[in-house]
């Protein structure tokens, strides 16, 4: 039996032994004719470029803003009394001087009439104690003062109340929307009662807060683009008011514009996207952020330099400046025609060889 397995493991050993030598040859012949990448020899890689122009660069300052009525007016009841009338229901457009609502006016209508019966009187008392004091002599300058006077009060009584009476009806001080009525027929209201509110929604304005970093760079008359997401458009316009003060609690100061809504499409408290544009540069040397490759001093980039199998990377230290969304304007380290990586810029490094498989 010992035998037997002494037999055995010696053809095992040999089958196995034979079995290595085939591998290793079958192994050399194999790498020799797949080509297999010889140490110490220099690699390639697969890149895209993008050759550099320079063009117009304009970086913006993003805002949220809101928008608010061209003019909000809230009335109020100037004579106390009670509404006897609705001219105008809320949702309607009125005019300048349009009447609205309609306060109970008799008692001022009946005082009116006895201001005017009054006012007659003294006039006419007037005219003749003149005639008879300058014409004929007759009667003492104090009774001919006292006439005198007692005219021009009654006429300045009566115009009073005349003009109490026209301020019984409630009329429209702009041009807008009746956006809430706020009395019914009946309601007995007081002088500063507020009874209605009208909005002018041609023009509107946007309002936005900047920060107060930027408060050198907004001014009156700077260029802003207004976007309305909800509306699917937008506006060119500029700023037409900056604040003065910074708001304590947000740091920020107000900016305005004013905007044409003819159609009142834009209403007041939408949200507007509001790009206002801090400077304009030009002949810029702009490249996409994702090319950018940071090391401990600052940023690089790669280039590419030389054609075809001669392709070459090379490093380039630059300086930042401006950015906007995905892009930023190089201000030294770059110039114009130069062929810049920007795919395959992770990989690189400088003295690779390269080959270049599209250009953007």
């Amino acid at each position: 039996m010992m035998r037997i397995h002494a037999r055995v493991k010696a053809s095992l050993l040999a089958l196995l032994v034979g079995a290595l030598a085939c591998g290793g040859d079958a192994q050399a012949g194999g790498g020799s004719e797949a080509g297999v990448l010889v140490e110490g020899a220099p690699r390639v890689i697969n890149v895209e470029i993008s050759k550099l122009k320079t063009r117009e660069f304009v970086e913006r300052i993003n805002l949220t803003g809101t928008v608010v009525a061209g003019q909000d007016v809230t009335l109020s009841a100037q004579e106390a009394g009670v509404i006897r009338r609705v001219v105008v229901e809320k949702g309607s457009t009125v005019t300048v001087g349009q009447a609205l609502l309609e306060v109970d006016d008799a008692v001022l209508r009946s005082q009116v009439d006895e201001a005017t019966a009054q006012a007659a009187l003294a006039s006419e008392t007037w005219v003749r104690r003149k005639r008879l004091y300058e014409e004929d002599q007759v009667g003492s300058e104090l009774a001919y003062l006292e006439a005198k006077y007692n005219a021009d009060q009654a006429s300045a009584r009566l115009a009073t109340l005349q003009t109490r009476l026209e301020r019984t009806v409630i009329r429209a001080p702009i041009a807008g929307v009746l956006e809430t009525r706020l009395v019914e027929v009946g309601v007995m209201v007081s002088v500063g009662t507020n009874v209605a509110r009208i909005v002018s929604l041609d023009p509107v304005k946007v309002v936005a807060g900047v920060p107060e970093r930027y408060a050198r760079d907004v001014a009156v008359g700077a260029s802003v683009v207004t976007v309305f997401d909800v509306l699917d458009m937008s506006y060119e316009g500029t700023i037409s008011y900056v604040g003065a003060t910074v708001n304590p609690r947000n740091r920020t100061f107000m900016v305005e514009l004013e905007m044409a809504n003819p159609d009142g499409v834009i209403k007041p408290e939408m949200v507007a996207n509001v790009g206002l544009v801090r400077q304009t540069i030009a002949d810029a040397i702009v490249i996409p952020q994702e090319a950018l490759v940071r090391v401990e001093d600052g940023y690089i980039v790669f280039v590419a330099e030389g054609n075809g199998d001669d392709a070459v990377v090379v490093a380039r230290s630059v300086e930042l400046g401006a950015s906007q969304r995905n892009e930023v304007v190089i201000e030294a380290g770059l110039s114009a025609g130069e062929r810049l990586i920007v795919v395959g810029q992770q990989q690189v490094t400088a003295g690779d060889r390269i080959n270049v498989v599209g250009t953007r």
